[in-house]
């Protein structure tokens, strides 16, 4: 059985509060009574207990980490900042999904909650509404990424990103651009729509709203917009993807359909994954910083945790990355 302080100090000829004080090196326990402790302790194999530890301190030295799709590949590079910012600050981490579906999330937020985690980080949440609500109250304090209008989040510039693909586009000289979408609801989708529409108008080109074609953050949605698109009286010389895989998705289906990329039509994604640079054509697309997104949420929720004073949104810098999947129109 293991050791415990009720077992040091029978042996001690003390208090199992005196070995208490003295393992946590408290200055009221003399100095050599706090030494025979010590040294007894580790003579009889004491190991301290964790969770007595944490309890008595009301902390649990834990972040939960809730991610929206595990499967997701835009998420290999953020969890990695996340935990190498958890461990460097000395917490552990809890992790779970909730597969895009938000009852879900929120029964694993409020779980979380309820263990006393230090705090929570959640990726993809569906709504922000929830944890803005005065009605819902949460013990732990929550950090959101890429939800720039919740008052503790980290995200990039996702308007910013979408801006810079449609210029290079425009540069390009092409003028029928398409954007294929997550959803029409998707709160991830709206900065990209936005940043697609300002650029076009910033340009003097006119809204088609035919060239908007909702996807749903997959290949499979690539691969639905693209008769869609074609089908159209005047199709388009330049698609646009809400993320990598839908790109991916659309390159196929413009393959099987004897358009070659991008002679025929170019494709921009977003979020440079580790794919991107190695698919073929190369993907022209909008690297997100993901490893430092979740290493100033990490940063963020222990300011939250330590209540080292205000704390606001950060908003962090994409990089446009132009590879081969984009070229000047065919004239």
């Amino acid at each position: 059985m293991p050791v415990s302080i009720k077992d040091i100090a029978k042996e001690a000829g003390v208090s199992p509060s005196t070995v208490s004080r003295a393992l946590r090196d408290h200055p009221r326990i003399n100095r050599d009574t706090k030494a025979n402790i010590q040294n007894l302790a580790t003579a009889m194999g004491y190991v301290p207990s964790a969770v007595a530890r944490d309890l008595v301190a009301r902390q649990t030295a834990t972040i939960g980490i809730v991610i929206s799709r595990l499967s997701d590949p835009f998420y290999d590079r953020l969890m990695l900042g996340l935990e190498d910012g958890a461990v460097s600050a000395g917490y552990r981490v809890l992790l779970s999904s909730f597969n895009r579906d938000a009852k879900r999330e929120a029964e694993i937020v409020h779980d979380f909650s309820e263990r006393r985690v230090d705090g929570i980080i959640v990726a993809g949440a569906e709504t922000i509404e929830a944890y803005i609500s005065p009605e819902r109250k949460f013990i732990s304090p929550i950090v959101l990424i890429n939800r720039p209008s919740y008052p503790f989040s980290v995200s990039a510039d996702r308007f910013e990103g979408a801006r810079r693909v449609i210029k290079h586009m425009i540069e390009l000289g092409h003028r029928r651009i398409a954007y294929v979408t997550w959803g029409s609801e998707h709160p991830d989708g709206m900065p990209r729509l936005s940043g697609y529409q300002a650029t076009l108008n910033e340009y003097g080109i006119a809204m088609d709203d035919d060239l908007i074609v909702h996807g749903d953050g997959q290949i499979t949605g690539g691969i639905k917009a693209v008769p869609r698109l074609l089908g159209l009286s005047s199709p388009p010389s330049a698609i646009f993807c809400f993320n990598d895989m839908t790109a991916i998705g659309v390159i196929n289906a413009l393959r099987q359909k004897g358009c070659e990329v991008p002679r025929d039509v170019s494709v921009a994604g977003f979020d440079d994954l580790e794919m991107a640079a190695y698919y073929h054509p190369s993907l022209t697309t909008v690297r997100q910083p993901t490893y430092r997104i979740g290493r100033h949420a990490v940063n963020m929720l222990l300011r939250l945790v330590r209540e080292e004073g205000d704390v606001v949104p950060k908003i962090l810098e994409p990089e446009f990355v132009a590879r081969e999947s984009t070229a000047p129109i065919a004239i």
